[in-house]
């Protein structure tokens, strides 16, 4: 009998611990967080110390009012660009240009017109100017030696979402370059 009752209370004490632990508890709301800073801008290539002090220059060309080379801020934008060389003349399609891209140092902005080719290709022995990565369409990284319409769609994804490349060995980074690939484009291609 004295075994019987040491269960049955252990039981009963077993039982209000659970009723006391599941008993409603007041909750309360998480604080409002403030939102994040933006991001800074990555380093631009020239900037810092010993460099330009973060500024970048551009080549702007083709459907502008006054093409030519722009000196501009360290971050700076395709749009940034367009304004300075004061803007896009009338009638000028832009809807392949992605104006919200960070520019890099030394990169050339065609408006309106496309990139003219390499002197004899981008890929041909006699080829001397490399392709430039900052301003090359899908179809003219497609020339490139073991690149396809795939390779050169996620090049031109890669340079969009980044903002652009900021050395050719960002090249890597791309899906579809491995060591090999990256190997017979390097000679081929620049900022």
């Amino acid at each position: 009998m004295a075994a019987v009752g040491v269960v049955l209370a252990l039981a009963v004490g077993f039982a209000a611990q659970q009723y006391w632990s599941a008993r409603p508890q007041p909750v309360t709301a998480p604080a409002v967080l403030a939102p994040a800073p933006p991001a800074t801008p990555p380093p631009v290539p020239g900037g810092g110390p010993g460099g330009s002090g973060g500024r970048i220059v551009v080549d702007v060309g083709g459907r502008v009012r006054e093409p030519g080379v722009r000196r501009l801020p360290g971050g700076s934008r395709v749009e940034d660009a367009l304004a300075a060389a004061g803007g896009v003349r009338p009638g000028t399609d832009t809807s392949g240009l992605n104006r919200a891209r960070v520019l890099v140092d030394g990169e050339q902005v065609l408006v309106g017109v496309t990139a003219p080719p390499a002197p004899g290709g981008p890929g041909s022995v006699g080829g001397s100017v490399p392709l430039s990565l900052g301003s090359a369409t899908a179809e003219q990284l497609d020339g490139l030696p073991g690149v396809g319409p795939v390779l050169a769609r996620h090049i031109v994804e890669f340079r969009t979402a980044r903002g652009g490349f900021r050395a050719v060995e960002d090249l890597r980074q791309v899906d579809g370059i491995g060591e090999r690939r990256f190997a017979e484009l390097r000679k081929l291609v620049r900022l």
